[in-house]
């Protein structure tokens, strides 16, 4: 159901606000339609899961670095999937889907005011509950939904048609989308040799302000990629940051616009195309900063993924959340624990006792040494669970499809199919 057609209100009707269709989104919905509304009250029938976003279409973001190169690379159909179609199959009075972005949090009122992605209407939502999953905007548009799929497709397209007469690509951020979108261009363009790369046919370049790439992983898996980039004809500039953009502008308004670069060293660099992936940006500007971390994220109880300053009944989780460090698993390992506490606290809001209704789930980030970085489409580096893995099980479990393989049984709901 759309927001053009909304859900017939009941005064006793009380809204599940989720902001946000994304893995955090997408994923507390589907487990609560099926874990928590059929055992309220009434079989759940006055409760409705609000879900908000601004794209009504939902895209398996990894992807994004190999998927940015042409249309040929992913099926298009499993790249992108309609959110409205991954929720008929529950109730109508139980679901509605709003194409919209958060505007304003009123946490004493209660409301939420949407602005409508079709026409220029603003929508005030009463929450009864409020998850918080609006996720975090990267840099470049290049590099996932920062507004909807339209702009996204738009933005490709204007990549992709710089792309074939580039003769220098630089990209600023040693991370993980840095280095994967550097190894599929480098791949793409380059070829792959067995050795380095002396004379590529594109100059690629990435700049990161750190004395490693990945962060994340031990220094010697980090340069293992950087050998891996080397063989694509990639370079790697440690200890630098992009300081200056000429024009400003360039790698974010304006994809194809050839940039100057002026480093916190003194040197400069020039681009064809540039490309800027340091990190990302929390989508929190529609929340009081009063209930915001220092870099912007929503501070939220670590241990029970509540926003206990906001008042009751008001969750977030994912990236937007301050309770653990960005990472899709630890977003899957978080969705029991908060669906669990969202359900318990509905329950007592019912005039439930305590003591039938269990304790609150804690949640446990797993802090082990998780990350694995594809280096184009035969080659990566990687750890799981604190131990390094082969280049072959980063491509079997990642690189061959940048996790396509799993979003479908995520988006449908399925694998939330029973509670844990």
């Amino acid at each position: 159901m759309s927001s053009d057609t909304p859900a017939l209100v009941l005064a006793s009707q009380k809204n599940i606000v989720i902001l946000g269709g994304s893995y955090s989104g997408i994923s507390t919905a589907h487990y609560l339609l099926k874990h928590a509304i059929p055992q309220l009250p009434g079989k759940g029938s006055s409760y409705q899961i609000v879900l908000v976003s601004p794209s009504p279409q939902v895209i398996c973001r990894p992807a994004c670095p190999r998927a940015l190169i042409s249309d040929t690379m992913f099926d298009q159909k499993k790249l992108f999937v309609s959110i409205p179609n991954a929720f008929e199959q529950y109730p109508k009075n139980n679901f509605r889907f709003v194409n919209g972005a958060a505007v304003e949090l009123d946490h004493v009122e209660r409301t939420v005011s949407v602005s409508l992605t079709v026409g220029s209407n603003t929508e005030k939502i009463a929450f009864h509950a409020l998850i918080i999953a609006t996720g975090a905007s990267t840099p470049s548009p290049l590099l996932g939904l920062n507004r909807d799929d339209d702009f996204l497709r738009t933005s490709w397209a204007a990549f992709r048609s710089a792309l074939p007469i580039a003769k220098s690509i630089v990209i600023a951020g040693g991370g993980p989308a840095g280095i994967e979108t550097a190894g599929e261009l480098g791949e793409y363009l380059n070829g792959r040799s067995g050795a380095n790369l002396a004379n590529p046919k594109v100059s690629i370049t990435v700049v990161t302000a750190g004395s490693e790439i990945l962060p994340a992983l031990r220094p010697s898996i980090a340069r293992k990629a950087e050998g891996f980039l080397a063989m694509v004809g990639v370079t790697v500039v440690k200890n630098a940051r992009v300081e200056t953009v000429v024009p400003e502008g360039a790698g974010t308004d304006s994809i194809a616009t050839k940039a100057k670069l002026i480093l916190d060293n003194g040197s400069t660099l020039e681009a064809d195309l540039y490309i800027p992936a340091t990190g990302t940006i929390p989508n929190t500007s529609f929340i009081n900063k009063e209930f915001l971390t220092a870099d912007g994220r929503v501070d939220t109880n670590a241990s029970t993924l509540r926003v206990n300053k906001a008042g009751p009944r008001i969750y977030a989780v994912g990236d937007v959340g301050s309770y653990s460090r960005p990472a899709i698993h630890l977003i899957l390992d978080a969705i029991p624990i908060l669906c669990a506490n969202i359900k318990r606290d509905l329950l007592l809001a019912t005039g439930r006792e305590e003591s039938s209704v269990g304790e609150d789930r804690v949640f446990k980030p797993d802090l082990r040494e998780t990350q694995m970085v594809p280096i184009g489409k035969n080659k990566g580096v990687g750890a799981a669970m604190g131990f390094q893995l082969p280049s072959f099980m980063v491509w079997l479990i990642k690189g061959r499809d940048y996790w396509l393989w799993t979003t479908g049984g995520l988006w449908s709901g399925k694998q939330w199919a029973k509670e844990s």
